[in-house]
């Protein structure tokens, strides 16, 4: 076997293999576009990446293959799972516990309530770990309570890691332009700089963009575009392009869809390393050092233990694409708070990633796959193009104040949203396998931040399950249990695939379903309606069937039973008799499923 050589393929013969599996199809059906608008083709080659300059080691530019030579191997990402701002008194037991099981950074929320207990808190472990802190607005009172701790222990210098802050990112989530107070926050930063110089204070987090339904390259712009914008005002205000870029973390959220977030932090580096690059500054100083968190756009409600599988999988992408510090979501995020149990589940999906998968030990992995550095160019050409139209516009303050970027997010949430009504995009436990019987997370509404005279229109920080979220909350609003009543034709096996296929379409909504017997005459279904106290009915048959009985059956129980509503299953011929003679709506795998569980269950809370 050692000396046997394999013939080289070419793409001609991989194409007809595939279509053989195909059936004959052309192999390009395929293909599918994303919501960055990039076209996905089924095989990648290396005449893809022709002509196109990728870089052949990780820790050399552009820095697409990591910031350093050795990867994880000499740099281990930092397990940063971020403590919730609950209770104040259990934070620094809460801390140190988790250390002991694997927690490789300093990471909590902040409240008023936890910077008055900081020093209790960062007692004994203040230079022991790095800090993974998006301090937000109380990033001034956080560093002063720090510089005296450290300053009082001597260790001043040992302080690493990062406590960040974007103002950007608060203006866009609060809609207060209060928050763009650079002055202050130049102020800040130097002092930090001066008596912690190991600590990184400057943030650039696209998370709120993310959360609100941004794309892949609507990400990157932002990213690069509030970057450029700290740098002109921090310099401005009279802080060297050196110390800004020395002192730079990006936050990203990652998605679902994993090559694609694999793509989108390799494109981040090789962006910002050549954005850089015009600010002239030493190449040492254009690796960007990346905090990534699973996303919580992708959690859900119901059916919440599916959140582990998300979440495993977001953090397995973030690791390949190379982030240097990682928070992984408990499975009941959308109740705001973590359970011991939750969150050692949690800090467990990155341990093992990196100590049972090896991923520590492997220098980037994703390094080479000719689709994966085909994806990264198309992402940061696509980025690059967006980052150049808001610069053209002002920048990202003056997009925002415009709306015109709340609008460009709102388009592609939309389409997400349409893809899950229309169930093209599937949310497992939600709009596809949903479990009438599940209990669901309790969730609190969030209050809006937005304030102020002038304030421009924040980004609703929302999950993609919501709307479905909210019509299970109406099912169980109602006095009587959601039902729709099946007519069943013929025997089980001309009927079972389209009262299946029902019973699942109208799960998501909480909706069950009451299935009839075999039905072979209009007295048998006459019989199931007199025995089934519900106000809607779906005809489940196959086509066949359905040309048998025509039309003048739903006329006929339509007649008997004004009522009631009626809906078929599938598409027959002459559907324009069909919703003559009754069929109030036809429902098939293009249905807008969202549309359709929103009306019926609107109906059913008149009745009720």
């Amino acid at each position: 076997m050692l000396n046997v050589v394999f013939p080289p393929a070419t793409v001609d013969e991989w194409k007809q293999k595939a279509e053989e599996t195909l059936k004959g199809k052309p192999v390009e059906t395929l293909s599918k576009s994303t919501y960055e608008e990039i076209r996905l083709k089924p095989l990648y080659t290396k005449e893809d990446l022709e002509n196109k300059i990728v870089s052949e080691f990780p820790g050399y530019e552009d820095y697409r293959r990591g910031i350093n030579p050795l990867g994880y191997a000499t740099n281990d990402w930092k397990v940063a799972q971020t403590i919730p701002a609950g209770n104040v008194d259990e934070m620094k037991e809460v801390l140190v516990t988790s250390f002991q099981k694997g927690q490789t950074a300093i990471s909590f929320e902040l409240s008023k309530d936890v910077l008055r207990e900081i020093p209790a808190i960062l007692n004994g472990i203040l230079a022991a770990y790095p800090f993974s802190i998006n301090a937000k607005q109380y990033q001034a009172d956080l560093l002063s309570l720090i510089q005296g701790l450290a300053e009082e222990n001597g260790e001043s210098a040992e302080v690493s890691g990062y406590i960040g802050l974007d103002p950007i990112s608060l203006v866009a989530t609060s809609g207060s332009l209060e928050e763009l107070a650079y002055d202050q926050w130049a102020q800040t930063i130097s002092e930090a700089a001066e008596k912690l110089p190991n600590l990184k204070t400057i943030l650039v987090d696209t998370t709120p963009y993310h959360n609100g339904g941004a794309n892949a390259v609507q990400e990157l712009a932002i990213a690069l575009a509030t970057g450029v914008e700290h740098v002109q005002r921090l310099t401005e205000q009279g802080l060297s392009v050196e110390t800004v870029l020395e002192k730079l973390v990006c936050k990203f959220a990652i998605g679902s869809n994993f090559f694609m977030e694999v793509a989108k932090l390799r494109a981040a580096r090789l962006l910002w390393s050549k954005l850089t690059e015009a600010y002239g500054v030493a190449p040492e100083l254009r690796k960007l050092e990346i905090s990534g968190e699973t996303s919580r756009f992708t959690k859900t409600k119901y059916d919440p233990y599916v959140n582990l599988l998300r979440a495993g999988n977001e953090a397995f992408a973030a690791i390949l694409g190379g982030i240097q510090y990682l928070h992984v979501s408990t499975f009941n995020e959308p109740e705001e708070y973590a359970t011991a149990f939750s969150d050692r589940i949690a800090r467990n999906t990155q341990l093992i990633l990196k100590e049972e998968a090896h991923l520590k030990n492997v220098v980037d992995p994703a390094g080479g796959s000719w689709y994966i550095e085909s994806l990264t160019n198309e992402l940061a050409e696509k980025a690059w193009a967006l980052f150049l139209e808001i610069d053209e516009k002002g920048g990202i303050v003056s997009t925002l104040q415009s709306n015109w970027l709340q609008q460009q997010i709102a388009a592609v949430k939309e389409k997400r949203q349409n893809d899950i009504f229309t169930r093209k995009q599937s949310i497992i436990g939600t709009n596809i396998y949903a479990n009438l019987q599940d209990q669901p997370l309790q969730t609190v509404a969030q209050a809006s931040d937005a304030k102020g005279e002038g304030a421009i229109q924040p980004i609703s920080q929302e999950r993609l399950a919501q709307p479905y979220e909210s019509l299970r909350n109406r099912a169980e609003q109602l006095k009587v249990e959601p039902a729709v009543g099946l007519i069943c034709l013929g025997a089980l096996k001309q009927h079972k695939p389209r009262a299946d296929f029902i019973t699942g379409f109208v799960a998501p909504a909480g909706v069950k379903t009451v299935k009839s017997e075999e039905i072979n005459s209009f007295e048998e279904a006459v019989a199931f309606v007199e025995g089934t106290p519900v106000s809607h009915y779906c005809i489940c048959g196959s086509n066949d069937q359905y040309n048998e009985i025509g039309a003048q059956f739903v006329a006929k129980l339509k007649a008997q039973y004004p009522s009631v509503n009626l809906f078929l299953a599938g598409s027959p011929e002459n559907e324009a008799q069909w919703a003559e003679a009754g069929i109030k709506e036809f429902i098939t795998v293009k249905s807008n499923c969202y549309k359709t569980l929103a009306q019926l269950l609107a109906e059913m809370e008149v009745e009720s």
